[in-house]
């Protein structure tokens, strides 16, 4: 993680940024060598829980296992010309990542359900979103056969909110619209709310309803 003070997003909130940004790359040492694999996770009250493939060579290493998640959020080059005065400026990146270490425990099949359940419903498009309730139970019951579902107990998070907070408000307007330019629309979208946080605001509070 990034070491200056003012990336260093409030830990109380990163579980719930995990949930939001969704993916992870889950990162186990094991006796045959280090390994990594990519799943969705949802989060269930201050544990995070993902599934993966019977098939996948880290399956087997996993129960029991110490693993570090990564989570990467929005990220893009940030050009100095973007600042006011780029002449003693140079290029940098903006991003938003999250690293959280537990142990990782095999789940029963009802709490893989849930954590299926809870992942349509995060990120299903509203309105008419799909739930399992529309798919045949026995199409359900021949995926359940190829997958396992974990959760990660927490024992440490880490997260960095790099948004040029360290720049004037001009240079951060400046960067916004560059990236803006460059189609980069949700990195611009999220140094716009860590600037009305700043404020004592939320985006709700400022922004017209889409």
């Amino acid at each position: 993680m990034h070491p200056h003070p003012a990336f260093r997003p409030d830990p109380a909130a990163l579980l719930d940024q995990a949930a939001a940004i969704g993916f992870a790359h889950l990162f186990v040492a094991t006796a045959a060598g280090p390994m990594v694999a990519h799943a969705p996770v949802t989060r269930h009250d201050d544990r995070l829980r993902f599934h993966l493939a019977r098939a996948n060579r880290l399956h087997p290493h996993l129960d029991g296992a110490a693993v570090l998640a990564s989570l990467a959020g929005p990220e893009g080059y940030v050009s100095p010309n973007w600042y006011v005065r780029p002449g003693n400026q140079v290029p940098t990146w903006n991003y938003v990542a999250i690293e959280i270490e537990g142990i990782a425990r095999a789940l029963p099949e009802a709490a893989l359900l849930e954590q299926l359940d809870a992942l349509a419903d995060a990120h299903e498009p509203r309105p008419g979103p799909w739930t399992r309730a529309k798919t045949d139970p026995a199409a359900i019951a021949a995926m359940l056969r190829g997958i396992e579902g974990f959760e990660l107990e927490v024992t440490v998070i880490r997260g960095t909110t790099k948004l040029s907070q360290n720049k004037s408000e001009a240079d951060r307007a400046g960067v916004i619209a560059g990236l803006q330019a460059r189609g980069h629309d949700a990195l611009a979208d999220a140094m716009n709310t860590a600037a009305l946080a700043r404020n004592g605001n939320s985006a709700a509070d400022i922004l017209p309803p889409s």
